[in-house]
């Protein structure tokens, strides 16, 4: 039996022990007070597959394209564009896309103001705060939409995918 008290007694004995005292900082000498302390460089690692490649950024050069085409896709939304952009201006832009059993979005270039042209053409609607970019990766150009609900009927907006431009033969998906 005292083996049984003896253990509840050391428990509560080391739980009032108070642990050593830490060590005070050591205070900055008085030649370097009021200045920060040099900040260590953090150096860049290398992916390890890009190691040994002498790889450049792309450089950014202005939008061209120009297309009139419809598409649809398997789950039976479709649509149509008109589009031209020279020299990374916008000259024409009309697109509607209907999906199916959510509603419909058109997009008519007399709303928008362009709002930049470098490294993406951005289309701006001030009323409504739709943005429309458009930009050029490998053969084709993708024209995006973000905060466009008020372009779109029911809940289109929710199913709205970016456009596609194949930039060979102008075909859109």
């Amino acid at each position: 039996m005292r083996l049984i008290h003896a253990v509840p007694l050391a428990v509560l004995l080391a739980a009032c022990a108070t642990p050593a005292p830490l060590p005070e900082p050591v205070a900055a000498p008085a030649a370097n007070a009021g200045k920060p302390a040099p900040a260590e460089r953090i150096k860049s690692q290398p992916l390890k597959h890009l190691a040994g490649r002498s790889l450049k950024p792309i450089p950014d050069k202005e939008l061209e394209v120009r297309t009139k085409c419809s598409f649809h896709d398997v789950a039976g939304g479709r649509g149509s564009m008109d589009l031209q952009v020279t020299k990374a201006e916008v000259k024409r832009f009309v697109a509607e896309v209907t999906i199916p059993k959510q509603g419909l979005c058109r997009f008519d270039m007399k709303n928008f103001t362009q709002t930049a042209r470098l490294p993406n053409v951005v289309l701006t609607d001030d009323a409504s705060g739709c943005v429309v970019r458009m930009w050029e990766q490998e053969k084709g150009v993708t024209v995006a939409f973000n905060s466009c609900q008020s372009k779109c009927s029911g809940d289109a907006f929710s199913y709205l995918w970016p456009i596609l431009v194949d930039t060979r033969n102008g075909r859109c998906s």
